[in-house]
């Protein structure tokens, strides 16, 4: 009880003390803040027994009429005050607002004014009461608007009443106001703890949505909430990730931005710079945020400012050229039609309120005569400044009323742009619906109203919660927070032949819609500069497929290099973040957006190598049995008798399938192909081996024959020769037989050569029964090499033991080189050194032993006989 008679007691000493005037000092918006707690406590106290009057006000209503219930009103019909200094010696003057009228406000202003003249004849709404209006001007300062609220709270009285109450008459049940954010929420903190309800038309400030704090406050324009969601999705929606923002550095900036920003960032939007500026700071930190604006690299623009703080920022970039810039912009400056005589601003787009139609309204705002305007002060400065004319002759021409305002181009004669005023319509209509639930029963014509009925500013407040009805085809309710459905029009500056500048609907945006489906463009849009091609405003353009974004050091996400994906890696989407894997058979194609299926290689008979080996392979056996064919046909001569004819025909043919097996290692492997080619070489060689060293052993054993005494030949007689021969091919059929058994070599896809694509080749199985299958050759070709070098001396005229030994050089030559060269050799290349091996080796064997012998068959007749054979050598 101490606190409450104490706060009476303070709030008494300041009526006594005129706030109108202390606040004329000047009262910040932190200050106001600090105050409201003082404003808070009043809350705990009945508002009958804190009510006062200011005494000796002069802060007079622009327009005002009586009636039954009143309803308050606060527009920005100036957005300056006058400068006062202070010398502490008198009481200062009040705060009075100066600067050129702006005439969209008085349109707003009008507007209430024209809504509550059409309740009061409606027969439905109100019938036989009488609403009343005091509409005051803010200043679109808070300082101002602070001297209105404490208007609202006094009566039409201006006696100051020192009993247990105050008066009530003419006591405002409700205000409609501020278009700023910052003046909405000085008025609504101050008469909140009483209950009067304050229904904004143009405040968008999201922080008036918290009922914890404006637990009194209403608004028919949508929050900045649902304004900064569709801005992003808009900026989102045109590809666009790298721009600047300005702002008013007010509540409805600074809250709008934060706001936008917050939605931005979920759509990948990166801000290269936010600065912030209000029109009353020095002209310098305007330059600065112009200069910003000038020398950013950032094309778009978004401006979260109110139409008083844009004008003077475009009034300051159109002193010096820059480069185009796309402007998107906010509700509160985008739909004025004053701006679009910026030039440079052509193109914008920005979400406004849809445009609407209120039958009878531009009559009444045209329907102006002379002795209202000689009557009212505001509408004395708005005809002289309209016409150019002065009620009093001061260098210029008098206003006699024969002025035409019929024809005048004005924001307040203009109604094809019938957006924020269609929002003051609204919020008239929505107080009056309010008070018609209060003081009346029924509705439409059978409605029954007591004008007699004791209402109180809370019992508006309670029926302001509730209200829902439509006026003109535009539905009118409030949510839990007190804000309408969000509907925007996207609006272009669209700039014709004729240089005028036209605002144009080319969207819609309806946040009651499903999430995907809120957004929508029905026509084409001009961009800046008259261009219809987007813009283009990124700090880094986007990466295409085969692309990953490496962002920059210190910069924004925003800011990236594109760095190709790398090897085996693809992206197929633009501006990915990652390069995925390809799978192991696949690789990418040559622009790493997609992964093809990897080429399989191997040695094939469409390779040049591989038709060039088979070639050989099949010439090699051809020779072979051409050379079996001439010692066939010449069977009986001496020199093919001399060399053991049976071990030379069983050479020819083991050396001609040496020739052959070499086709198994050409081709496709598959499990046959793997098991034959190696078992084949390895048997057909170690038989072409045993017939070398069968015949080398015939040599040696027929020159001991040859001794006096010696009976060796009988050891070693064709029987022998041919044990010899099976039993050492036999040893290699049991090694490759058990090979096979146990590990045989088998098809594979050899993936790790080669990255980018696929080696078909067998794989060895077992690589030790591969090396002893080459090591028992050899281990034979060894032997045999031995034996020839220790025959090689014999003295006869052919010797053939010096040609075995030449045939095993080679031979031997070939397979020691191989082992490097198959090691070394990556993919289809390992089979073509085997291939080569095997040629080579054969040839060697085939050139060496057979190629002298058909030589003298043929060539040198004269020579194939036994005499010439068992000369000694004359040397």
């Amino acid at each position: 009880m101490a606190v409450s008679v104490l706060l009476i007691g303070l709030v008494s000493a300041l009526c006594l003390f005129q706030l109108n005037s202390v606040f004329a000092l000047g009262v910040s918006l932190d200050s106001l803040n600090q105050r409201s707690s003082f404003a808070g406590a009043w809350a705990g106290t009945e508002p009958s027994s804190v009510k006062c009057k200011l005494q000796g006000s002069t802060h007079r209503p622009a327009f005002s009429m009586d009636g039954d219930f009143i309803i308050g009103g606060a527009f920005s019909l100036h957005s300056y005050t006058q400068t006062v200094s202070h010398d502490y010696t008198i009481m200062p003057e009040p705060l009075r607002c100066k600067g050129s009228i702006d005439t969209r406000e008085l349109r707003f202003s009008r507007a209430m004014v024209f809504a509550i003249e059409e309740i009061n004849n409606s027969t439905e709404l109100l019938p036989g009461i009488k609403l009343g209006y005091q509409i005051y001007d803010s200043c679109a300062l808070v300082p101002v608007a602070v001297h209105v609220a404490f208007q609202f709270l006094n009566s039409l009285d201006p006696v100051f009443s020192t009993g247990n109450s105050c008066s009530q008459t003419g006591m405002v049940m409700a205000a409609v106001g501020d278009s700023g954010s910052s003046p909405s929420i000085s008025i609504t903190r101050l008469i909140s703890p009483f209950n009067i309800p304050l229904v904004s038309y143009f405040s968008t400030c999201a922080c008036l949505s918290n009922k914890q704090h404006y637990p009194n406050f209403f608004r028919t324009i949508p929050s900045d909430q649902f304004q900064a969601a569709a801005l992003a999705k808009l900026i989102k929606h045109f590809g666009w990730t790298w721009i600047g923002a300005v702002r008013s550095d007010s509540d409805y900036g600074n809250n709008g931005i934060a706001s936008f920003l917050e939605a931005a960032q979920k759509e990948g939007i990166c801000v290269e710079y936010s600065v912030s500026f209000y029109r009353t700071n020095p002209h310098s930190r305007i330059q600065k945020v112009a200069d910003v604006i000038r020398r950013s690299k950032a094309v778009v623009v978004v401006a979260f400012a109110s139409f008083g703080d844009m004008k003077i920022l475009l009034e300051e970039l159109s002193r010096e050229p820059f480069p185009p810039r796309q402007w998107i912009g906010s509700e509160s400056w985008v739909t004025n039609t004053e701006l679009t005589r910026y030039s440079f601003c052509a193109g914008a787009i920005g979400f406004g309120i849809p445009k609407s139609i209120i039958p009878g309204l531009r009559e009444f705002l045209l329907n102006l005569s002379f002795s209202e305007v000689i009557a009212s002060s505001v509408l004395t400065e708005f005809w002289q400044d309209a016409f150019n004319c002065r009620l009093k002759n001061i260098d210029k021409k008098v206003c006699d009323g024969t002025e035409d305002i019929q024809n005048l181009k004005s924001q307040y004669t203009d109604t094809s742009q019938l957006r924020i005023t269609n929002m003051v319509y609204k919020a008239v209509y929505a107080i009056a619906h309010a008070i018609h639930n209060a003081v009346c029963h029924g509705k439409n014509v059978t409605a029954q109203c007591n004008k007699l009925t004791k209402l109180e500013s809370k019992q508006v407040l309670t029926e302001l919660k509730k209200v829902n009805f439509s006026q003109n085809g535009y539905d009118v309710s409030f949510n839990a927070n007190g804000d309408p459905v969000a509907n925007y029009e996207l609006v272009n500056w669209q700039k014709h032949e004729s240089g005028i500048t036209e605002i144009v609907t080319v969207g819609l945006y309806d946040a009651s819609l499903p999430v995907g489906k809120e957004f929508r463009i029905n026509r084409n849009i001009t961009w800046m500069e008259g261009s219809t091609k987007v813009p283009v405003s990124v700090c880094s353009g986007s990466c295409p497929p085969g692309t990953r974004k490496v962002l920059q050091k210190e910069k924004p996400v925003c800011c990236y290099d594109c760095i190709a994906c790398p090897e085996g890696e693809i992206s197929n989407t633009t501006d990915s973040a990652d390069c995925l894997p390809c799978h192991n058979e696949f690789w990418p194609n040559a622009k790493r957006d997609t992964c093809i299926p990897k080429p399989v290689e191997f040695l094939s008979f469409q390779d040049i190598l591989g038709i060039i080996l088979a070639t050989f392979s099949i010439l090699g056996a051809f020779l072979a049995i051409m050379t079996a064919g001439v010692f066939f046909y010449h069977r009986t001569s001496p020199i093919v008798r001399a060399n053991n004819s049976e071990l030379s025909f069983l050479l020819l043919i083991s050396l001609t399938l040496c020739f052959l097996c070499s086709l198994t290692f050409i081709g496709a492997p598959s499990e046959w192909s793997c098991m034959l080619r190696h078992t084949a070489f390895g048997i057909t060689f170690v038989l072409c081996i045993s017939c070398v060293l069968g015949k080398t052993i015939v040599v040696l054993m027929a020159f001991k024959a040859t001794l006096p005494g010696s009976n060796v030949m009988k050891w070693f007689g064709p029987p022998q020769q041919r044990m010899t021969v099976v039993s050492f091919t036999f040893i290699q059929v049991l090694i490759c037989t058990i090979w096979l058994v146990v590990s045989p070599p088998f098809p594979i896809k050899n993936l790790t050569t080669y990255k980018e694509k696929i080696i078909l080749e067998c794989a060895l199985g077992s690589a030790v029964g591969f090396w002893v299958v080459l090591g028992y050759i050899g281990l034979l070709a060894s032997f045999c090499f031995v034996l020839a070098v220790l025959a090689r001396k014999l003295p006869d005229n052919f010797n053939e033991a010096k040609l075995i030994t030449f045939s095993m050089l080679i031979f031997c030559a070939v397979w020691i080189t191989f082992i490097p060269a198959y090691v070394s050799s990556p993919g289809k290349f390992t089979v073509v050194v085997e291939i080569f091996a095997i040629l080579a080796s054969s040839f060697g064997l085939m050139l060496c032993i057979f190629a002298p012998k058909c030589f003298i068959i043929l060539f040198k007749p004269e020579k194939n006989t036994k005499k010439y054979l068992m000369n000694k050598n004359q040397s």
